[in-house]
């Protein structure tokens, strides 16, 4: 039996093309939150905008938000406060906290881990209640197994890439078409130039909850993307072991 395709036909570990990305609007990111009437449709469109930018961007202050969206500093208040009183968002620790001129830092506020699960779909309590079943028939190898063809589906073209490209590009284009690929699983993936690398950003990940009983998950998507780049990557974090974001490193100005 193809347990991967058996999994993908009932929608219990794949999850759905949800689109997030930069273009999240009314109808996808923040439908709980609609649904439980916080505010009228304006007021939805911009609170779906405030959690978009948490979800993305944070921990971010709201300084920051109001100025990419266009908001007083009254207006973005409103919301987070709405979030806050809901337990969808909350204040980051304050060592990440910026310095920002003389004064105190700047707070900084992200989604909670009540936030993240109503981005999550409803098949978390099947999904794990599927994969202890099929541990205990296969054992950790049908597991681990079913983790690789999953992150397999998703990622295994992201390595077709131009012929004629340097070596750090040619990781660079990889990383991105690996976020690409992601995004359009529901991962809300993004790419960084930090310091003498790339990193690769998850900002959602819609099976966290059960890739924190099943740590195949993460460490399959671990292995994939090594594969695909064909050079040592570094997990940094995961959203499964409570971090804001699943962040990989890919190192660059390294021999081919």
């Amino acid at each position: 039996m193809d347990l991967a395709a058996q999994f993908g036909h009932t929608g219990v570990v794949e999850s759905r093309q949800s689109g997030i990305g930069r273009s999240i609007g009314a109808g996808s990111l923040a439908d709980p939150l609609v649904a439980r009437g916080l505010g009228n449709p304006p007021e939805s469109n911009t609170r779906t905008s405030v959690v978009t930018l948490l979800l993305e961007d944070g921990p971010i202050s709201a300084s920051e938000i109001g100025a990419r969206l266009g908001l007083s500093a009254a207006g973005v208040r409103r919301h987070i406060d709405a979030l806050i009183d809901q337990g969808e968002a909350a204040v980051a620790s304050p060592s990440s906290w910026r310095q920002r001129g003389p004064g105190r830092p700047a707070k900084l506020f992200q989604l909670s881990p009540a936030g993240r699960a109503q981005l999550t779909h409803a098949y978390d309590d099947l999904a794990g209640a599927a994969m202890r079943q099929l541990r205990d028939i296969g054992g950790d190898e049908a597991v681990a197994e079913l983790a690789r063809r999953r992150i397999a589906d998703i990622v295994d073209m992201a390595g077709e890439v131009p012929g004629d490209l340097s070596e750090d590009e040619r990781l660079e284009s990889i990383a991105q078409n690996i976020a690409d690929a992601l995004t359009g699983a529901g991962y809300a993936a993004s790419t960084r130039k930090v310091g003498s690398g790339v990193q690769i950003c998850q900002h959602h990940c819609p099976v966290s909850h059960v890739a924190a009983e099943f740590p195949e998950l993460c460490e399959a998507e671990r292995e994939a993307f090594q594969r695909l780049l064909g050079t040592h990557i570094q997990q940094l974090a995961t959203i499964a072991n409570g971090d804001s974001v699943c962040t990989t490193h890919v190192p660059l100005g390294m021999p081919s």
